[in-house]
C-alpha cells in the first residue's frame, strides 16, 4: 500500500511542477525522500517511526486527495497537457489540395466543352465542294444583244439575258401597270441591259422557256405562266416574280454570282 501512495505522490509532485513552475530540483528530490521511506504497513495506531507523520494514512480518506491524485485540477491539468495532433502551420482542411483538384477538373471540362463545341461546329460548317459552288464566276462577254445565256449556280439555273434597248423601254413602261408582283424594272437589274434571275417558275418549280410568251420574256409551258422581260409575272397561277438572285459586276464583262 506504501508502495502505491509513494507512486502517486511522486506523479502528483511531477505535475504540480509542470503546472506551476517549481523548481526542477525541488521536483526531484521529492522522489529521493519518499525512496528513503522504509517499506511498512501503516496502522491505525500512532507509530513511533520518524516517517509516520509525514504521511497520511491509509485508513484516512482523504489519503488520496491529500496525494494530489484524483483531484479535480490534476485530473484537469492531465487534460489539458497533450500532444498536438497537428504541426503549427498544417491545414487538417487540406484547402490546397482540395483547390487543386477542383481546379485542374475544371480545366479538363472546359477543354473537353471546347473540343465539342468545336467539333460541332466544324460539322455544321459548310464543306470545300459546297464553298466552290457558293459563288460562281461569269463572262458575260459572249452573250450577245437579246441572247439569253442559262448557267448552272448552286443547282439551279440562272437565266442572264442581254436586253435590246426595245425590251429595256417596254419593261419600264409596264411599271405603271397593275401587277400581281408589284416591282419596278430598276428595282430588279443594276445595268438596264443586263437582267439576272433564277430560271425557276414560283408556281411548281418548272424551268420557264426563254423569249416566249405574251410578253415577250419567258413562258412556263407546265401550267401557262407568262413572264415580261423583267422577270415580272403577268398572266397565269405563278403568284410571284422570277427570283433575282445575289449578284454584283466584277467588271463590264464579268459577274459573280453569290
Amino acid at each position: 500500500m506504501l508502495t502505491r501512495v509513494m507512486r502517486r505522490a511522486v506523479s502528483s509532485a511531477h505535475a504540480a511542477a509542470a503546472t506551476a513552475g517549481v523548481c526542477r530540483k525541488t521536483v526531484q528530490a521529492a522522489p529521493a525522500v519518499l525512496i528513503r521511506a522504509p517499506i511498512r504497513s501503516f496502522s491505525t495506531t500512532s507509530s513511533s517511526s520518524p516517517f509516520a507523520s509525514n504521511y497520511p494514512s491509509p485508513a484516512d480518506p482523504d489519503s488520496e486527495a491529500k496525494c494530489g491524485y484524483d483531484s479535480p485540477a490534476h485530473v484537469m491539468d492531465e487534460a489539458m497537457v497533450r500532444p498536438e495532433e497537428y504541426p503549427p502551420d498544417a491545414d487538417p482542411t487540406n484547402r490546397a489540395f482540395t483547390y487543386f483538384i477542383s481546379g485542374s477538373a475544371a480545366v479538363c471540362y472546359a477543354s473537353v466543352a471546347r473540343a465539342a463545341v468545336h467539333k460541332f461546329v466544324s460539322y455544321l460548317s459548310a464543306s470545300a465542294d459546297v464553298l466552290a459552288l457558293a459563288s460562281l464566276e461569269v463572262d458575260i462577254s459572249p452573250i450577245q444583244e437579246g441572247m439569253c445565256s442559262t448557267v448552272k449556280w448552286r443547282g439551279k439555273p440562272v437565266f442572264i439575258r442581254h436586253r435590246t434597248r426595245k425590251e429595256i423601254e417596254a419593261a419600264k413602261a409596264d411599271d405603271a401597270v397593275p401587277l400581281r408582283d408589284p416591282e419596278a424594272d430598276a428595282e430588279r437589274v443594276q445595268k438596264p441591259e443586263w437582267i439576272v434571275v433564277i430560271g425557276v417558275c414560283t408556281h411548281l418549280g418548272c424551268v420557264p422557256i426563254n423569249g416566249t410568251g405574251d410578253w415577250g420574256g419567258w413562258f412556263c409551258p407546265c401550267h401557262g405562266s407568262h413572264y415580261d422581260t423583267a422577270g415580272r409575272i403577268r398572266k397565269g397561277p405563278a403568284p410571284l416574280n422570277l427570283v433575282v438572285p445575289e449578284y454584283k459586276f466584277l467588271t463590264d464583262t464579268k459577274i459573280l454570282l453569290g
